[in-house]
């Protein structure tokens, strides 16, 4: 038990504010929780001693394939997964430790890829990659919930999202679009809920927080048959919905690092409106119109409906403040995008100060909260957006260099007014 709290229990019976049976319970109740919880080193390392042990199996029979049978061959094929099967039932059925079975069932991940593989290989069985990636994912599913392995589902998230840029890679030409990534990503939600609701501080749950929205960011464009304005506005009302999620009080409330939503979905908007701040994007707009009779404009539907329901669910719970435009920032793009494009001057004016506004903002969150890193965030919206008018105004380079300098120091003092203003504030809680 952590000696701290040792001190405060000491501390605690010797004010009189527990008895010592109660801090003897709360002591027993301390070294319970740390003998049965796992060392998470030795599961690390039990993950990557499985993954060796496959590698140099596979590596020694790679060594002396040509020279087997193919009735050899078959077994040798099998036997990977004949061991990976017996060992994840003995974790099971003699319910052995997190580490056996984070390690039996990452053993029997690879396992199984090795072994469909194989086969195919053997008896000369046309294999289309795609499909030969589903059929993985989707066989090692169950995986996840028998052994209620992290591990698995981390590895579920990453092949899933390498199944659906390998299968719609070539979107501009062939147009496919890897439905069958929502599926997978159904699949493993349940698994997701349960660590959110169970082990939310845990490090294992901040880094489904950043992988599946992640996931979402980087399949999203396999999604795009035809690239035109319809994409920019998936992508925007996207990161809407991420920083939506991620502004509910679940993930609000934690460290900032942890909060993948929050963090993607704030920089991904902020990227998606500079890029549509210059002139040239509503210049293809209007020579290019959407087609709004299409899979984009239909998924982009689907996405604005569901970030719509998170914000009207976090303003019914009084969960957001009304002020932080950046709640809305995909509803009021949407709306440029879909009303005002005819007019690119009206279009361009609108985006630039929703970028400024959002800014500012961001730049009084950061000193209500007395966080640097908000309020320097805020700040480099601020700096980007003037740089990117450089490129699109006649402004004289001594402009320019005067709105830097002026800039830069407002980088320095805003810093330097926030560092004595918190110096001030500790000295009075004192």
């Amino acid at each position: 038990m952590n000696s701290k709290i040792q001190n405060e229990i000491k501390e605690l019976v010797q004010q009189q504010v527990i008895s010592q049976e109660i801090a003897s319970e709360i002591e027993a109740y301390y070294h319970s929780k740390k003998s049965t919880s796992p060392n998470r080193l030795f599961t690390v390392f039990g993950v990557l001693g499985s993954l060796l042990v496959g590698l140099g199996i596979i590596l020694i029979l790679a060594h002396n394939w040509d020279n087997f049978s193919k009735i050899t061959k078959t077994l040798l094929a099998f036997l990977p997964l004949i061991i990976g099967q017996g060992s994840v039932g003995f974790s099971i059925l003699k319910n052995k430790s997190t580490v056996w079975k984070e390690a039996s069932g990452t053993f029997l991940f690879f396992a199984v890829g090795s072994s469909i593989s194989l086969i195919s290989q053997i008896y000369n069985i046309p294999e289309d990659f795609n499909a030969f990636l589903l059929t993985w994912i989707l066989l090692c599913a169950p995986l996840i919930y028998l052994l209620k392995s992290n591990t698995l589902g981390i590895l579920h998230i990453v092949f899933m999202t390498y199944y659906a840029i390998e299968f719609g890679f070539d979107f501009l030409s062939t147009g496919n679009t890897p439905w069958y990534y929502l599926l997978l990503l159904v699949i493993v939600l349940p698994h997701y809920w349960q660590l959110i609701k169970y082990q939310f501080n845990t490090n294992i749950t901040s880094i489904f927080n950043w992988l599946l929205p992640l996931s979402l960011t980087i399949v999203l464009i396999a999604f795009i048959n035809d690239v035109d304005a319809l994409g920019i506005l998936m992508y925007v009302i996207l990161f809407g919905l991420l920083y939506n999620i991620g502004k509910l009080p679940k993930f609000d409330n934690g460290r900032l690092r942890q909060n993948g939503y929050l963090i993607l979905g704030s920089l991904g908007t902020v990227y998606m409106l500079m890029i549509t701040s210059f002139d040239w994007f509503w210049d293809d707009l209007i020579k290019k119109p959407s087609d709004f009779n299409s899979q984009e404009a239909y998924i982009s539907l689907v996405l604005f409906i569901i970030a719509l329901g998170i914000l009207v669910y976090s303003y019914i719970r009084k969960q957001i403040k009304f002020y932080n435009i950046s709640h809305y920032a995909f509803i009021i793009f949407t709306v440029v995008f879909l009303v005002v494009f005819s007019n690119k001057y009206i279009s361009i004016a609108l985006i630039n100060l929703l970028i400024l506004v959002i800014a500012l903002i961001t730049i009084k969150i950061g000193t209500n909260k007395f966080h640097f890193g908000i309020l320097n965030y805020g700040l480099l919206i601020i700096a980007i957006l003037i740089v990117c008018r450089f490129f699109d105004t006649d402004m004289s380079f001594i402009i320019r260099g005067l709105l830097f300098v002026g800039f830069g120091l407002g980088f320095f003092l805003a810093n330097y007014f926030m560092f004595k203003k918190q110096k001030k504030r500790k000295m009075n809680l004192k």
